[in-house]
């Protein structure tokens, strides 16, 4: 069996296991809808992230386009300034999305929010957007954590 059939099949199952839905913004989805965000393991609301350590965001949403790719861009909103947040992968393709993305379809993208022990203890909001090979959001959400130690 190929490895990232595995992969599409598990990944969703395991972000379901701890996940916790989140409440969220939509911050301008223009190709999709947003039915449900899920980030594992985020017991509280606003989601405590503890430095050193690497959550799983889910995000279910449906494609109003086709699309061959996806890219993911994520910012940290501090005091209304976006700030680039890295993250390990930003193909969406390879973040539990089997492409092509197809219109009308629905689609659970997973993908990890990595704390880095670096940085500082502080509230702020996550945006974090997948993108369309037009560089059109499929999504667009925001939602509050608090960084922790």
């Amino acid at each position: 069996m190929d490895f990232r059939l595995i992969c599409a099949v598990l990944l969703p199952l395991l972000a379901f296991t701890r996940a916790e839905q989140v409440k969220f913004a939509d911050c301008g989805s223009v190709e999709g809808k947003v039915s449900q965000v899920d980030i594992s393991p985020c017991p509280t609301q606003p989601c405590e992230l503890h430095k050193g350590k690497s959550y799983t965001v889910n995000v279910t949403f449906s494609s109003d386009v086709d699309s061959q790719t996806s890219k993911a861009l994520v910012h940290g909103v501090i005091a209304g300034v976006p700030v680039p947040y890295p993250i390990p992968n930003e193909d969406g393709c390879k973040s539990g999305i089997q492409c092509p993305i197809q219109k009308q379809k629905s689609y659970s993208y997973i993908n990890e929010l990595p704390v880095k022990a670096e940085y500082p203890s502080i509230k702020l909001v996550v945006e974090w957007e997948l993108r369309d090979d037009s560089s059109k959001d499929l999504f667009c959400i925001k939602f509050p954590v608090q960084i922790v130690s």
